[in-house]
């Protein structure tokens, strides 16, 4: 009862903030396997019939979702994720709303992203864990040129560049055009209910962070498709355009999205991360989670760093890991451990440094929560920390320290992820075999395609 008497609350609430904005429209939000937001408009006053009976939609026309003879699925709105879509105000104010996904006979559906993490959560809590993570999106902001020409064979793509006053780096103050943009960015984040915490200029010229609070694994995902929606829009009011490719230039940074992660106890008060008297203040429980990762981090990479695209980041050099291990301070290691702040045990967490912003991020966390319940369940040792620099290391030294590289192409991280049991079983078969066939076809078409380096190198010569 306590449960309804809540929910009830909560949608008074929605319809009071609604009301007052004087909301015409609603945005029903979910997304497909690869992380796209998908969206249904309806006017607000068919919004109640959309929360107590769902809204029907035509579930073969998204990828990955369903076939043509079994195409029908509702969504259900939660109304936790309710919010004014900043932007959209005035005569057509427009908030939005993220959908679970449900067949017809009310079943949630096996292909939903959101449903994934949700089921992860469950058996995580049913083990005695609250999993939390803290993600950071780095992302570029670009100018499209004024010429409007486009990228010779990549159809109506425009050509961008990076913000040409923008040469900054690494917690540079600047006072030029983007930081007023990533300002306004803050300022609609916060809009919508996400809390930030810091922002900043990243290390590549038109590179940006900005940072939101530490939670619950289903609450910052859905953050995390929301910030992105968010910061393409503010961007582009601009003329700017934000992406969060993970490496859309060469010789310089690419954006990473670190995790942050620890386990809690159910009531929330205690991080099962925390031991006084180990010597790096790490609990057995974050150990062997830890170990769990490593175990799983080349069978899951595909999953934390999905595009072709991806691949060219994973280099060593630019800050991006490729090393399976684990450190205090070495940022070349795939795991790091952040300094506790002082006198607050509840901040001990680890730092996944390998995931991109261009992951789903619903499936990203569902896969690390489940390689890391693993290393629990199994009992599984963590070696030794490395904290040497292992980009200055040669192969031999490498081989030596017993330290393996995560997969060096998609395609090579494909066929881990087709081989991890642990990963396949978290997301499901539904998941698994769909994200598997959209992306050998990606890789597969990626191979058939003529670069400008190419060309550059071979044409004349040969």
């Amino acid at each position: 009862m306590a449960e309804q008497v809540d929910r009830t609350e909560l949608r008074a609430r929605v319809w009071q903030e609604a009301e007052a904005a004087n909301v015409r429209f609603v945005s029903l939000q979910f997304t497909d396997i690869m992380g796209i937001v998908k969206n249904i408009h309806i006017p607000f006053h068919k919004f109640a019939d959309a929360v107590e009976g769902g809204l029907w939609f035509d579930g073969s026309s998204v990828d990955g979702f369903a076939r043509i003879h079994e195409s029908d699925m509702y969504l259900d709105p939660d109304l936790e994720t309710f919010g004014l879509i900043p932007w959209e105000r005035g005569e057509n104010a427009t908030a939005k709303v993220i959908c679970d996904v449900y067949t017809p006979s009310g079943e949630p559906f096996a292909g939903d992203p959101r449903g994934v993490l949700r089921r992860m959560e469950a058996r995580a809590e049913a083990l005695g864990y609250r999993y939390m993570t803290g993600p950071e999106l780095e992302f570029f902001m670009l100018r499209r040129t004024a010429s409007g020409t486009t990228v010779q064979g990549a159809g109506s793509a425009p050509v961008v560049e990076t913000l040409p006053h923008d040469q900054a780096g690494y917690f540079d103050l600047t006072t030029d055009e983007a930081a007023d943009v990533r300002k306004e960015m803050v300022t609609a984040l916060e809009d919508l209910g996400i809390v930030v915490e810091a922002s900043h200029h990243e290390v590549a010229s038109g590179q940006h962070e900005i940072d939101f609070k530490y939670g619950p694994a289903l609450q910052t995902a859905d953050s995390a498709v929301t910030f992105r929606t968010t910061l393409k829009a503010i961007a582009q009011r601009h003329g700017l355009y934000a992406t969060f490719m993970p490496k859309p230039f060469y010789g310089i940074n690419g954006s990473g999205m670190h995790t942050h992660q620890s386990l809690w106890s159910l009531d929330g008060r205690t991080n099962l991360f925390y031991d006084a008297e180990d010597e790096y203040q790490l609990s057995e429980v974050a150990k062997a989670f830890m170990a769990g990762i490593l175990a799983h981090a080349r069978g899951m990479i595909a999953i934390l760093a999905p595009l072709v695209n991806s691949y060219k980041r994973l280099i060593p050099g630019y800050e991006a890991p490729v090393y399976i291990s684990w450190a205090r301070i070495n940022r070349s290691a795939l795991i790091r451990i952040p300094q506790a702040s002082r006198g607050k045990p509840e901040s001990t967490r680890m730092e996944l440094r390998c995931p991109d912003p261009s992951c789903n991020p619903y499936l990203a966390f569902a896969a690390m929560l489940a390689a890391g319940l693993d290393g629990i369940e199994r009992g599984l040792e963590l070696p030794k920390p490395v904290e040497e620099n292992l980009y200055h290391f040669d192969d031999k030294m490498i081989q030596k320290q017993g330290v393996k590289m995560l997969p060096g192409s998609l395609d090579e991280a494909l066929t881990e992820f087709a081989r991890d049991e642990v990963i396949q079983e978290a997301l499901g078969a539904h998941v698994c075999e769909w994200f598997l066939e959209a992306k050998r076809a990606e890789w597969a078409e990626y191979r058939t395609r003529v670069s400008q380096w190419e060309l550059d190198r071979y044409l004349m010569t040969y």
